[in-house]
């Protein structure tokens, strides 16, 4: 099996944000993590990330909220954008 794009979204906020998320179904986990899925999220204003989640190789699940490396509990695709949206969210609110 190749890898199988899920989804690929990408979208530039009124205020010069952007806010992109990209998720494959892969044909084995991306070590050390033991789900098959790759991803990355990312918010980013004025050149600097404000929320990003994904799971490098070597590093597994993490997410990047307000400056700090954080570890991250992967449970599904769905609740990936749940929590990437409402962390967006949160940030552009205040």
């Amino acid at each position: 099996m190749q890898a199988q794009l899920i989804t690929r979204f990408k979208n530039i906020t009124p205020e010069g944000g952007v806010i992109e998320l990209v998720i494959w179904k892969v044909p084995a986990p991306v070590p050390p993590t033991e789900h098959g899925y790759k991803y990355r999220a990312v918010y980013a204003r004025n050149g600097a990330r404000i929320v990003g989640f994904d799971n490098e190789r070597g590093k597994g699940d993490h997410c990047h909220l307000d400056g700090q490396e954080l570890p991250y509990t992967f449970v599904s695709v769905e609740q990936l954008v749940e929590d990437f949206i409402a962390a967006v969210t949160a940030r552009r609110s205040a």
